[in-house]
């Protein structure tokens, strides 16, 4: 027990020696760490000190310098205003020296505008004196001399054109003869056309006259029945073994025709059987209509067509205009344009359509409102043809003004087909009606004395009083009787116009 009393006393006292060595050597720890840092401490502010002081002089430097270089642009900026000054000084007396110049100027125009004012009253009281001068001199009045002024000057003027007219018709008509009448006459050679026209009633041949008790049937029916499938009228009494059809549309006569000829040939005519021929030879006649219409666009050799328009072609083979077929008359207005045109080095193939085309507007019925030319046009545009084309077509009765050389052409060939001897017929009516239209034109006239129409209204003369009408005005007058010959009236051709005036004669041909 007190050796365990006598350890826990030595380590007590060896842990008190402990402590107490520990704190003496921390005590002289702190010690030298307080020096050290009263020395770092005092080092740092001496390094402070000299790095302020290096500071604030580099900063004084810098503002001297700086203040230097403010007054160096200061001074520099001032002599600069100075110079403006200068220049400003320097337009402000120039503007002032222009001022008084422009002052002194405008002084001078006020000047002289008053004195212009007054001569021009001088000048004014100058000319009125002396107009009332030369009226008094002259014994006319100022309007009264400018009327005679104006009407000797008219007199001149119209002198001067109707010899310049006369000059540049003569040439003209020289040159225009010469070319028209080569390229007119060798497309008539190279074109060969048949002459004979064509009426609107056909006639069905009979084997007996007994045939046609059978054809009027029982109280008339067979023949009621034929008149109204086919609308066309049946003659039968006129012509011995023989029936007459009339009717202006030729697909219907064509139809009753070979209706007609089908139950002849049968022999049985009662009502069904004319319906069941009738629709028959409808159907014949519709094949015929379609070969006609492409048989047609290969001889006229213009390249392919809508079908439309071939079966519109078709049915002009049963079509007549004053007794001529009209399919013919397009075939030969065809080539006789391809040939012009070939000629003139104008479009062949627009100038074969065009003029293949421009009358299947008469192929259309009468519910179609408006011109054949329109129609046609319409149609042609319709189913795909160029607008070279259709304006050909549309213009070839000057619908519209013709604005191509294929139009014109065109025209030129309708006209040479229609006016060729024998190509169509006119009735007596007609005929007479045209010949006093055109004496009548001719007659009203200031100056005609007499008006003879010749050559089947294709020439007309008229005779003038020599004492009122002049060479010129014979000249102006033929011009103007062609214009309203071709205004107001419609002929195939061309009609010659001759003013006679003593042993002189002015002709002009439209």
């Amino acid at each position: 027990m007190q050796l365990g009393i006598g350890v826990l006393v030595g380590l007590a006292a060896g842990l008190l020696v402990a402590v107490l060595g520990l704190r003496l050597f921390m005590g002289r720890r702190l010690g030298a760490a307080r020096v050290e840092q009263a020395r770092l401490t005092g080092e740092a502010k001496r390094s402070a000190e000299s790095v302020r002081r290096e500071a604030e002089l580099e900063a004084k430097e810098q503002a001297l310098k700086l203040r230097a270089d403010l007054e160096h642009e200061l001074r520099d900026r001032r002599a600069q205003i100075v110079k403006i000054e200068e220049r400003v000084l320097a337009k402000e007396e120039d503007i002032d020296r222009k001022l008084t110049e422009f002052d002194r100027r405008e002084q001078g125009f006020a000047d002289r505008e008053t004195h212009l004012k007054q001569l021009q009253e001088e000048l004014k009281l100058a000319t009125d004196g002396q107009l009332k001068e030369l009226e008094r001199i002259s014994g006319m009045t100022v309007d009264e001399a400018k009327r005679h002024l104006l009407e000797r000057s008219e007199e001149l003027v119209r002198h001067e054109m109707a010899r310049m007219v006369r000059q540049m018709e003569e040439e003209a008509r020289t040159e225009a003869k010469r070319r028209a009448r080569n390229l007119v006459a060798d497309a008539l050679q190279r074109v060969a056309a048949s002459h004979a026209a064509e009426t609107t009633v056909s006639i069905v041949e009979l084997p007996s006259d007994d045939m046609k008790g059978r054809i009027i049937g029982r109280e008339g029916r067979n023949i009621r029945a034929l008149e109204n499938l086919t609308g066309v009228d049946f003659i039968i009494d006129d012509t011995p073994q023989a029936v007459v059809l009339s009717s202006f549309d030729g697909v219907r006569r064509e139809v009753a025709k070979l209706t007609l000829a089908k139950l002849v040939e049968d022999g049985r005519i009662h009502p069904s059987r004319i319906e069941e021929m009738y629709y028959q030879s409808k159907a014949e006649i519709e094949e015929h209509i379609r070969q006609a219409g492409e048989q047609a666009v290969f001889e006229a050799n213009c390249g392919k067509m809508h079908d439309e328009l071939v079966k519109l072609l078709g049915r002009l083979r049963y079509r007549t205009s004053y007794g001529q077929n009209i399919l013919k008359h397009s075939l030969e207005c065809a080539h006789l344009a391809g040939i012009m045109a070939a000629e003139l080095g104008a479009s062949v193939k627009n100038a074969k359509r065009a003029a293949l085309l421009h009358d299947v507007g008469k192929a259309m019925t009468h519910e179609v409102e408006g011109s054949h030319a329109l129609i046609s046009a319409q149609q042609a545009k319709r189913y795909g043809e160029s607008q070279h084309v259709v304006h050909a077509v549309e213009a070839h009765h000057y619908e519209v003004q013709p604005q191509t050389v294929e139009a014109v052409l065109v025209i030129a060939a309708d006209a040479i087909s229609a006016s060729r001897p024998g190509a169509r017929g006119e009735n007596l009516e007609s005929y007479i009606k045209r010949l006093e239209t055109l004496e009548k034109i001719a007659g009203e006239k200031k100056g005609v004395e007499r008006v003879f129409a010749l050559q089947a209204g294709r020439e007309i003369r008229v005779m003038v009083k020599p004492t009122e009408v002049d060479d010129d005005t014979a000249v102006l007058l033929s011009h103007e009787i062609a214009r309203e010959i071709e205004d107001q009236l419609e002929y195939p051709g061309q009609i010659k116009v001759t003013v006679i005036r003593e042993s002189r004669a002015t002709e002009f041909a439209k």
